[in-house]
């Protein structure tokens, strides 16, 4: 089981998608995402597979959270720096976002 000390060890921060591609080498569909978690940790990439749910357009200027403090890992040809938090739903994964506007950087508490 985990503890709140596990839990607090985790970094989940608010950031704004500023671009977004295809991740073309991926085994499994997905988008490369460039996020703006703001001045203290600046913009991070993901490799997100949100395909199902997403189109490009649709994620631009979206805000979303995401871990940032794992290590990076290797897909295909992009190292991902963020997990992107998202749900796993019957019509694919649904990105967890702010129900307001908020500044970039801010920390999920």
């Amino acid at each position: 089981m985990a503890t709140i000390e596990d839990f607090d060890k985790i970094d989940i921060r608010v950031g704004t998608i500023i671009d977004v591609k295809v991740n073309e080498r991926a085994k499994k569909p997905a988008y490369i995402l460039k996020i703006d978690f703001g001045n203290e940790i600046g913009i991070k990439t993901s490799s997100a597979q949100i395909t199902d749910v997403y189109n490009m357009e649709d994620l631009l200027d979206k805000q979303v959270l995401g871990v940032v403090n794992f290590p990076p890992r290797r897909i295909a040809t992009v190292d991902s720096e963020v997990l992107v938090l998202g749900t796993y739903s019957k019509q694919g994964v649904v990105l967890i976002k702010p129900d307001q506007t908020v500044e970039n950087g801010d920390k999920l508490g």
